[in-house]
């Protein structure tokens, strides 16, 4: 017989209850860097669902070319003022992937030293983006998200959207080489018109010790309200993957992690340009 509506309702419940009894009595288990898989999934993905699904209409393509099982490095562009877009990536991916994998996000220093959200970064499965914990988790046979373009990426102007920055020395290369590990880029459209940044106030920054102090037409001219992304079009597609295996004793040749990081920038690059003429209005349906 089918289920009633308070059957559901009766299960969840049940469900909620025996969660927050799990987490009070201490039942649950993270790992060395502090990722808690079971509050992951009950209450953070949940959230980033509904922004991903339905406030951004978010298309995803090209999810094979991750692999299901095994160690990869994933390296995206990065935007949008606010680094929503690795939130975005790491759930969308994990919905998607038909072994519904977790992405390992690695994040800035400024990150981890926030109060609160160096918290639910390390609940939700990042770490510091160093090489070490980079190997360790690759070695581990983990997903490992990365973009190299860093606060240049998400902090640049509206003017220069979509257009990479510097991917800095190479190291996430020298991470894949080590490890002889596989590197997937991911081409993100979206992102940048969620807080379009119209100027960065530099004193203000320095002021308060911020990579930038951002103005969008929202922020801060609407104060918390200007928080509210903007409901653009998302478009998310990975790449093929690019092998290292045979480059392992190149980890520290600069010419060859050079050359690689070069390949995954172009790679990139090349990619948001097909994107955004598949996505013609930034807000479109």
């Amino acid at each position: 017989m089918a289920d009633r509506p308070g059957d559901q309702w009766d299960r969840r419940v049940a469900n909620g209850l025996a969660f927050l009894r799990r987490r009070l009595a201490g039942d649950y288990e993270v790992d060395e860097f502090g990722f808690d898989p079971e509050l992951t999934d009950a209450v953070f993905h949940p959230l980033l669902r509904l922004l991903y699904r339905d406030w951004f209409r978010t298309e995803v393509s090209g999810v094979e070319n991750v692999p299901v099982k095994g160690p990869a490095l994933v390296v995206g562009n990065h935007s949008g003022t606010v680094a929503l877009d690795a939130l975005i990536l790491s759930a969308a991916l994990h919905d998607k992937h038909p072994a519904h994998r977790y992405l390992r996000l690695l994040g800035a220093d400024l990150v981890f030293r926030m109060p609160v959200v160096s918290e639910i970064a390390r609940k939700t499965g990042g770490t510091v983006a160093c090489n070490p914990d980079a190997e360790r988790l690759l070695g581990g046979g983990d997903l490992v998200g990365v973009f190299p373009e860093g606060f240049k990426g998400i902090g640049k102007l509206y003017a220069d959207r979509y257009k990479l920055q510097r991917f800095g020395r190479g190291g996430f290369v020298s991470a894949a080489l080590r490890t002889g590990t596989p590197i997937v880029p991911v081409a993100i459209v979206g992102g940048e018109e969620i807080y379009p940044m119209l100027a960065d106030i530099k004193p203000l920054a320095r002021l308060l010790k911020l990579p930038y102090f951002p103005v969008t037409p929202t922020f801060p001219w609407l104060g918390p309200l200007g928080m509210v992304p903007l409901p653009s079009k998302w478009l998310i597609e990975f790449c093929p993957p690019i092998p290292t295996a045979h480059l392992t004793d190149s980890a520290d040749d600069p010419l060859v992690v050079f050359n690689l990081a070069d390949q995954v920038r172009e790679t990139i690059q090349q990619t948001l340009h097909t994107l955004l003429e598949r996505r013609p209005d930034p807000f479109g349906p």
